[in-house]
């Protein structure tokens, strides 16, 4: 019977972290794609915007910064240019 409780309780557990894993991942992609609109609406105000435009606006690391960069590029929404990665600037993709 102590065995039982003891697999029901583990099973119950294993459930409950799942789900908060779960809805912790999707809280998580859901504020980097509220910073990622964010960045684009700053191109409503600039033309050209660098990586310490993008900190500044979200007080975000520039690695953070940088995966949000690297993210939108793959998607089509912006372009890098510039002489290096890093005196890079960005800016929306006109395609």
């Amino acid at each position: 019977m102590t065995y039982l409780l003891l697999f029901i309780i583990l099973i119950i557990g294993i459930g409950a972290g799942y789900v908060l894993a779960k809805q912790r991942s999707n809280a998580r992609q859901q504020k980097k794609e509220e910073r990622k609109s964010k960045i684009l609406e700053l191109f409503k105000t600039q033309t050209e915007i660098t990586n310490n435009d993008a900190e500044k606006l979200l007080g975000v690391s520039d690695a953070t910064i940088t995966r949000y960069f690297d993210e939108l590029k793959k998607e089509g929404k912006i372009e890098a240019f510039g002489d290096s990665q890093r005196a890079a600037k960005y800016r929306l993709n006109n395609r």
